[in-house]
């Protein structure tokens, strides 16, 4: 019986790994000089509302690989850590250090399944090489599991972490526990919630108060944090739903009753009056302020146009922009979640990581170019399409 259960097991964990489409000591003194240096480079705080000028109308180019961020052929070679195949990438500044946050990852021939794990930036600034000073590690020398999962079809078949912030001392990850996944681009969540590490991202703990059932539209985040006001962009559990907004104090952040949902003029408590700020169909999603262009910047996948959009806005609260086209599935296979380097100026391009699940399920390293202008058609790679839609 035994033999028959790892069996079912192998399969399952092989089965994840082809249809899911889709780290940490403190750092030592010289990197954090080396940090320090690059970290000069990161945008302020975004103004308050009423103190920001007009934004000009933002352009986006087509995007390129810079680097092959996770893999055995990756800048990174994480098969040191036993990270062969892995996706996500989203990432979030701690105490001077970018952190990057992956969901399922598995070993060679999708064994060894962990359904997250991190890195650690030696730079944040992904002008430079980008590669990992470590992993969250076991004693085996393996990137660990941050968020453990039942991994039981039907009931929590994973735990995916969609987003991270820092909260002082304190590490937090959105996670949704995946209860099947279905078909592509959907998925059933069973809950979501907050999980905390006080130690660097060592050891993680879900919390007790902060989980929320599915339904509620925000299965899936993307955090901005204001200081005293963290704002949450929420999707559905899949890719097919729209985006919604609520922001919390930060000291209430374990709070679900402290909540406040934008229902298109205020915010208020009941998150069924959460308006729609980005219509559907809207995938893994990042937002970032670029202070050069005054502007939001929202990066996400189209599962219909099997391509990642890019969406500027003045506010957080909107309204958005128009969707470019910055990636295609015919360039990139596969292609989805793209997450925006947080802490860097954005100016005449935007450095974001995409994952692939086809023909390697790894992370990438992706740049696109903006313009305040409407781009010369005929000198852009790519046709108009893909340029300006």
């Amino acid at each position: 019986m035994r033999l028959g259960l790892v069996a079912i097991v192998c399969c399952v964990f092989t089965m994840a790994w082809l249809t899911h489409s889709r780290a940490m000591a403190s750092p030592d003194t010289q990197e954090s000089v080396k940090r320090d240096v690059a970290l000069e480079a990161i945008a302020p705080n975004p103004p308050e509302p009423d103190d920001m000028a007009a934004p000009l109308t933002l352009y986006a180019g087509t995007a390129k690989v810079v680097n092959q961020i996770t893999g055995t052929d990756s800048i990174n070679a994480t098969n040191r850590w036993n990270v062969y195949g892995t996706d996500l990438g989203h990432m979030f500044l701690h105490k001077g250090s970018l952190y990057m946050v992956f969901g399922d990852t598995y070993g060679p021939k999708g064994g060894d399944w962990r359904s997250s794990t991190m890195a650690r930036l030696a730079d944040p600034d992904p002008r430079g090489a980008f590669e990992f000073a470590q992993m969250i590690t076991g004693p085996d020398g393996a990137a660990k599991e941050l968020i453990p999962s039942a991994k039981v079809p039907g009931f929590e078949w994973t735990v995916i972490p969609t987003n991270g912030i820092s909260l002082g001392e304190r590490m937090v990850l959105h996670y949704m526990s995946v209860r099947m996944w279905t078909s592509d681009g959907n998925w059933l969540v069973r809950r979501s919630g907050l999980a905390y590490s006080d130690d660097d991202g060592q050891t993680w703990h879900r919390s007790s108060s902060a989980v929320w059932p599915n339904g509620i539209g925000f299965e899936q985040v993307a955090f901005i944090d204001r200081g005293e006001m963290i704002y949450t962009f929420g999707l559905p559990q899949g890719r097919f739903g729209g985006v919604r907004l609520r922001r919390v104090p930060s000291e209430s952040m374990f709070d679900p009753a402290a909540r406040r949902y934008w229902d298109g003029s205020d915010w208020v408590a009941d998150y069924r009056a959460a308006a729609t700020v980005v219509s559907a169909p809207v995938g893994e999603l990042s937002v970032a302020w670029s202070e050069i262009h005054q502007s939001w910047l929202m990066m996400y996948l189209d599962e219909d146009q099997e391509a990642i959009m890019l969406r500027t806005a003045p506010e957080l609260t909107g309204p958005w922009s128009d969707a470019q086209t910055v990636a295609r599935a015919r360039d990139f296979p596969g292609l989805y979640a793209p997450y925006i380097v947080p802490g860097t100026k954005i100016g005449d391009e935007v450095y974001f990581t995409m994952s692939r699940w086809n023909p390697v399920y790894n992370v990438f390293l992706m740049s696109a170019p903006l313009m305040t202008e409407t781009p010369d058609i005929a000198v852009v790679e790519g046709d108009a399409e893909s340029v300006v839609k």
